[in-house]
């Protein structure tokens, strides 16, 4: 990444926290939120030391309406041996397009735009909730709490393990929908964020839209359960869209192979009308996991 002044370390601990009802409300209002992400002018506040990219807390400013957002140049991507360089911002927005698409809303508004590192991903920053009820928890082995989901063992030091759940909730249940159609292979708990509306948000969708598949994720509570009639509906909207206007959105951003597996993978959860399982030939969870 090209050199600039040296920025603020921020991590989940140090960053300014925002108001969470205003972010949850702008992030509704998706035609002023993109016009103020594209148009508004960028100030940086600090480097986020948890994401594995680079990635700038900053702040857009515009007509009197001010909000914060995170910013992912291109130019600090770092090399990865499965997606071709240069293509993570470019992943994040198509993951936008396709979830606006869904009329499900589960990813805040996103877009590629110039910046003060050169292009790259920008997205409104949604507070979480500090009030919201927690998605995801550890529990006893002995058996989770009703309305809970078993996910995985996981190791909670000394020996002891614990399962890794999260909440039969319908929320949950789309993005893991969301996420089949993506080919999402990082969905990690740290990426749901539960807005003051009463949304969840994924974010970090930067390894999305492989060809094979890669699919890890932590929402696996539903595999190979029948999909919802809702979920059915909306896949069909995308096969339909996938072939019109969403595939022309995507187009500045993936390949015609990447669209053409993204159909495939809409095609095959509607021919078997049942959430996918996990994948014998690679790793369904990721890690870590939160």
């Amino acid at each position: 990444m090209p050199a600039r002044e040296r920025l603020p370390a921020l991590n989940a601990q140090t960053v300014p926290e925002a108001d969470p009802v205003a972010g949850a409300a702008l992030a509704a209002d998706v035609d002023t939120a993109l016009a103020l992400l594209r148009e508004g002018e960028l100030t940086l506040h600090g480097r986020l030391t948890d994401a594995s990219n680079a990635a700038m807390y900053c702040s857009v400013g515009r007509d009197g309406l001010t909000a914060q957002c995170v910013y992912k140049p291109v130019s600090g991507e770092r090399p990865l041996w499965d997606f071709p360089d240069g293509t993570l911002a470019g992943r994040e927005v198509a993951a936008y397009e396709l979830s606006a698409a869904t009329g499900w809303a589960l990813v805040p508004p996103t877009l590629l735009r110039e910046g003060p590192y050169g292009p790259g991903m920008v997205q409104l920053w949604v507070e979480p909730d500090p009030d919201a009820d927690p998605v995801l928890a550890l529990q006893d082995p002995a058996g989770p709490e009703a309305g809970w989901l078993p996910i995985v063992r996981a190791e909670v030091g000394e020996g002891r393990t614990a399962l890794l759940v999260h909440t039969d909730d319908v929320r949950l249940r789309r993005l893991a929908v969301l996420d089949a159609v993506l080919n999402n292979a990082d969905r990690k708990g740290g990426h749901l964020i539960p807005a003051a509306d009463g949304r969840i948000y994924g974010i970090d969708h930067g390894v999305t839209f492989a060809v094979p598949g890669k699919l890890r994720t932590l929402l696996w509570g539903w595999a190979g359960e029948p999909l919802p009639a809702d979920a059915l509906d909306v896949l069909a909207r995308l096969a339909e869209d996938l072939a019109g206007p969403l595939g022309a959105r995507l187009a500045p951003h993936l390949t015609a192979a990447e669209i053409a597996a993204a159909g495939e993978r809409i095609a095959a959860l509607r021919r078997t009308g049942l959430h996918p399982l996990p994948s014998e030939d690679w790793p369904s969870i990721p890690w870590p996991p939160i």
